[in-house]
């Protein structure tokens, strides 16, 4: 017969020895980080294409020559038909895709209007100041090798002129939050607040030119961009119509309404500054750009999808890079141009082929291919300003 064991006594639970090591380390929490803006491919490719734009624009227009130790700047575009050239001017694009950021940007962050506009003043500061600052060393070098101030002094005026963006943007993003709600209580009829909007620019210009009051012009510096930095805070909301009927005609009538302003108006017929014309349509901005800025940003909304699928695929990378430098490729490309043409001229001692010329044609791509290794060479250099936050 089997006798069943007693049962054992329970032993005293054994508590883990924790030895020094095996002490969780208490560190203070971190701050959490305002989150990014979510990125969007449509936006990104935009402003990839417009600062593109610029430089392409820009780089098509040098134009110069030495005679009596002065340097003498023309404008390639301002013979033949490179007024049309003009019509393909980029910057609705620049503001369009600055608002659709703005916005994006502020929906994001639990950042104050303050504190958003000093960080993006930060971000600035930098690529700007290591600009000015190489300029003025290479001022100093220039006059040191023998270059004749009257060809240093026009190019250190030629230098910071496309600034004037920026401080546009500034204040354009700076009152993101007034647009923001004034976006949002027009709701669908934003469309007729962008062409009071534009009516008004009419009546600044009429101040302007006819009634001879040139300083009231420059209200329309804010005014005219104003126009697509706000179709882009829209976008940014999600309340700009996608409806390509609509779209079309936006498009359609913008074209008109810059013809029929330049026809019927005394305005110039490019949509730049050129040498020789009355007045500039860009400085300050008039009514006709406004006009074109409409149908500008309603062409980028009807091949929205298009760009947005190409900025995925195959020009991803292309989209990626420029979007990481756009603000290095803005503020260097006009040096790029500066330095190629004064290797050419006082160099190699060489003059600048006549535009529209067959040699002119003949020498595009080299011409090109040279200012872009040299915009290459700068964006290495000075690239990690940018990048850097």
């Amino acid at each position: 017969m089997a006798i069943a064991a007693p049962p054992s006594p329970p032993r005293p639970a054994t508590l883990p020895v924790r030895r020094p090591q095996d002490r969780a380390v208490v560190r203070p929490a971190r701050p959490a980080r305002s989150p990014r803006p979510a990125r969007d491919l449509f936006v990104d490719v935009v402003r990839a294409l417009g600062t593109l734009g610029v430089i392409a624009l820009h780089w098509s227009m040098v134009d110069a020559s030495i005679s009596g130790g002065s340097l003498h700047v023309g404008n390639a575009l301002g013979s033949g038909p490179g007024w049309l050239v003009t019509w393909l001017m980029p910057l609705p694009l620049l503001f369009f895709a600055a608002g659709a950021a703005a916005g994006h940007e502020r929906r994001a962050t639990t950042r104050g209007t303050w504190a958003l506009t000093v960080h993006r003043v930060r971000r600035l500061v930098r690529p700007v100041g290591v600009l000015l600052g190489v300029w003025a060393l290479a001022a100093v070098a220039l006059r040191a090798l023998g270059v004749p101030d009257g060809v240093v002094v026009p190019v250190l005026h030629k230098v910071p002129q496309p600034l004037w963006f920026l401080g546009v943007y500034l204040a354009l993003t700076a009152a993101t939050p007034l647009v923001v709600r004034a976006v949002r209580r027009l709701g669908e009829r934003l469309p007729a607040a962008v062409g009071l909007a534009a009516v008004a620019v009419v009546g600044v210009d009429y101040l302007r030119i006819e009634a001879g009051h040139p300083a009231a012009g420059w209200v329309n510096l804010l005014l005219v961009w104003l126009v697509p930095f706000a179709l882009g805070v829209a976008c940014a909301e999600g309340t700009l119509t996608r409806r390509p009927a609509a779209l079309v005609a936006g498009a359609m009538g913008g074209v008109a309404a810059a013809v029929t302003l330049i026809v019927a108006g005394p305005y110039p017929i490019s949509l730049v500054g050129m040498p020789g014309d009355a007045i500039s349509n860009l400085a300050p901005p008039t009514a006709p750009v406004a006009a074109f800025a409409i149908a500008q940003v309603c062409l980028a909304l009807l091949a929205r999808d298009a760009l947005a699928r190409w900025a995925s695929g195959r020009g991803a990378r292309l989209v990626a890079w420029v979007s990481a430098r756009s603000m290095t490729l803005y503020l260097w490309h006009l040096t790029a141009m500066f330095a190629v043409a004064g290797v050419v001229m006082l160099g190699m001692h060489e003059r600048l082929p006549v535009p529209w010329s067959g040699d002119w044609w003949s020498t595009r791509l080299t011409w090109f291919a040279a200012m872009a290794a040299a915009l290459g060479g700068l964006v290495a250099v000075f690239g990690r300003v940018e990048r850097r936050r």
